[in-house]
């Protein structure tokens, strides 16, 4: 019960448009402290030394170009997100922004931006020596060609974002997925109902009127478990 529950939490969790670039920030976080740890490793033996001033001119390349980036991605966004909002339905608009592509385009700018920045105050600080050097300009040089690569492939897919076709396949897929669903288990790998089965039952309804997303089924096995009744899900 408590796995079905954390799988559906994540799950909405990942529909969050703020979820991915908070995580990418953490993680250009932890990548500049693992730098500063390296240090006091062995690696300082093996690796080039780069000096100071190529280290932060790389890294203020970076944050300058990310910021502009940044912006202009929100940008763009949110008018394909104003132009989806007057052409699609509002189940259909939740899908639209739960879009993986932009989603993973944001979190890269953004943790790029967070990784220089920082980088680039550590530097200041003379937090880096040999090894501390070599782990941010590798880095600083991985987020520079993973940053052009999304770019150009966000780019191709801001160009379709929001425009009727593209919101038509979505929903497609959608609507395909969950209809194999369904069809692969029909009844939900549930009991199947009989016409005598809930002539002497209670209805229970919804408080509030909404969509369904999700029937924990184990849930309502333990309650029908331990109230000694069946359950019927219409």
């Amino acid at each position: 019960m408590a796995n079905e529950r954390l799988r559906l939490l994540l799950a909405r969790l990942r529909e969050r448009l703020w979820v991915r670039p908070l995580g990418m920030g953490l993680l250009s976080l932890l990548i500049v402290f693992a730098a500063v740890a390296a240090d006091g490793t062995g690696l300082r033996d093996l690796v080039p030394d780069f000096d100071d001033a190529t280290v932060r001119s790389l890294l203020s390349v970076l944050s300058a170009s990310m910021l502009v980036v940044a912006t202009f991605t929100v940008g763009s966004m949110v008018a394909a997100y104003a132009s989806a909002s007057s052409t699609a339905t509002p189940r259909a608009f939740l899908l639209i922004l739960a879009d993986d592509t932009s989603q993973n385009a944001l979190s890269t700018f953004i943790g790029a931006f967070i990784f220089s920045v920082v980088a680039l105050i550590a530097l200041e600080q003379e937090a880096f020596q040999v090894a501390g050097r070599f782990v941010i300009f590798s880095f600083s040089v991985v987020a520079f060609g993973l940053v052009v690569l999304t770019f150009i492939r966000w780019v191709d897919r801001i160009a379709r974002l929001g425009r009727i076709g593209s919101t038509i396949e979505t929903v497609e897929r959608a609507a395909v997925s969950a209809l194999r669903r369904r069809r692969e288990a029909p009844t939900m790998r549930a009991c199947r109902v009989s016409s005598g089965d809930h002539h002497d039952g209670t209805p229970v309804h919804a408080p509030e009127p909404g969509y369904v997303r999700h029937v924990d089924l184990r849930a309502l096995q333990a309650c029908a478990e331990d109230a000694g009744a069946r359950i019927v899900v219409e």
